[in-house]
């Protein structure tokens, strides 16, 4: 076997693995016939187990021959005139190091779950969202086109929303769900139009055509200044949707509703970290424009600021965990925009592992904090200090007023601009019929179901 048919096959392995691991608890489960605890503990552990060795064995063969660049197309699906859609996974210096974390990390919540979750009632489903999750996150780690980045994402996003609204027997995660899926839409779409406006410069939304095809991160993009902060406006705002930067931050605290294990994959390790990935992916692009290179820095920094003064007023682990982990996000973030490519994905890798171990040892750590209470007869002086003015304090309590901000700058004007289409489409309708739209077609929110959706 030639080394170019390697790396082919243990390519395919990488992706096939979460695929059929997938397949067999999905369909398991649609056919009514769910597999038992042990049965999918084994599965997801052979499951991450291959995949993860296939990824090590690339990776040995790309440093043996000095490789630094492996493409892996599965053919154009669509091919017409100015648009072409093609699958294909890159293998390099920034997507091999980050497939592995996921494996590494992934299979680590996985065996922490396997026991957290023991006969809890959702067991099944859990793991059917969280094989899902892992499948998302190879396929956007590899992802050598927009296409296929955007397969990756969604199916993320779709897995993310759906664990923090887990324990769907209470109205709180259900809400707060319903609040991350939200945000993710504003992301999802920023993205879909980038990949559009990459469609209309490029003809293709291949990441060698539009970066160039020298191995990341040095490429040299084809596109103009005016161009490159066109694209990558849009891709700054898909990345601070997915990864809670500011002044999306509101939503990152609400996704602690999900299960421990889930907040840690997640919200602490991985997804988290999407928006700075997609960041890496295209830094050949901020390198042409300085105001988009600027732009960046400012976010990283405002989200670093931001979640390192609310992390320190938390009263719960879990919340002061994930600012704590936006405050080092947003510190990645500006690492990227300064230039310092490698060291801002040494530190995606440092910092996943660090949370990981933080946000599965939570649960011991509160039973050992009032362990050690009831020991000594006093609580234990808390941890973060005080502000020096009662002012910043609240600001930091109320997270900002970002939710705020946003409910009353952007959610409600889109309220206003929708009844106001829906009035003119009354009017329209009842001119033509002659008559009054029927009551059952009519929908007159009360004040209280608005304030129960925002």
């Amino acid at each position: 076997m030639n080394h170019e048919l390697l790396i082919k096959s243990l390519g395919l392995t990488v992706v096939g693995a979460p695929v059929a691991l997938l397949l067999m608890i999905g369909l398991s489960t649609l056919l009514g016939r769910r597999m038992t605890e042990r049965t999918i503990g084994r599965s997801v552990q052979a499951a991450t187990v291959a995949g993860l060795l296939a990824a090590l064995g690339i990776l040995a063969l790309m440093l043996s021959q000095g490789t630094r660049h492996v493409p892996i197309e599965l053919g154009r699906w669509v091919h017409i005139d100015h648009y072409h859609f093609a699958v294909k996974f890159v293998f390099d210096r920034l997507s091999v190091p980050f497939v592995i974390l996921s494996f590494v990390l992934c299979g680590t919540v996985g065996a922490f779950a396997n026991r957290y979750m023991h006969r809890e009632a959702g067991f099944n489903r859990f793991f059917v969202f969280y094989v899902l999750f892992l499948l998302g996150m190879v396929v956007t780690s590899l992802a050598g086109t927009i296409e296929t980045l955007f397969a990756g994402w969604e199916l993320v996003g779709l897995s993310s929303a759906l664990l923090v609204a887990f324990y769907h027997d209470r109205p709180a995660p259900v809400r707060n769900g319903l609040r991350v899926w939200i945000v993710y839409r504003v992301s999802d779409a920023s993205l879909l139009i980038a990949s559009v406006v990459m469609h209309h410069l490029t003809g293709e939304g291949d990441f060698d055509k539009l970066l160039g095809a020298g191995p990341w991160p040095q490429g040299h993009p084809t596109l103009t200044a005016y161009q490159a902060l066109a694209v990558g406006a849009l891709l700054l705002l898909a990345a601070a949707g997915k990864s809670a930067l500011a002044p999306f931050s509101g939503w990152l605290p609400r996704a602690m509703e999900g299960p421990t294990p889930s907040s840690a994959v997640f919200y602490g390790a991985l997804s988290v970290h999407l928006g700075a990935f997609l960041l890496l992916r295209i830094s050949p692009i901020l390198d042409l424009s300085p105001w988009l290179s600027g732009a960046v820095v400012v976010v990283g920094l405002a989200t670093a600021v931001f979640a390192g003064c609310a992390e320190r007023v938390q009263t719960d682990i879990k919340s002061a965990l994930s600012f704590a982990s936006l405050t080092q996000v947003g510190i990645i973030v500006a690492e990227i925009g300064l230039g310092f490519r490698y060291i801002a994905l040494i530190h995606i890798i440092g910092h996943g592992c660090l949370r990981t171990l933080q946000f599965v040892r939570a649960p011991s750590l509160l039973l050992d904090y009032r362990s050690l209470e009831n020991a000594i007869g006093t609580r234990l002086p808390r941890s973060s200090g005080s502000f020096l003015r009662v002012r910043f304090y609240r600001l930091a309590l109320e997270r900002g007023y970002l939710d705020a901000w946003l409910s009353d700058y952007l959610v409600q004007p889109f309220l206003r601009v929708f009844k106001w289409c829906d009035v003119l489409e009354r009017s329209w309708t009842n001119f033509l019929s002659g008559g009054q739209s029927r009551a059952s077609e009519r929908f007159d929110p009360t004040p209280e179901m608005l304030e129960e959706l925002l």
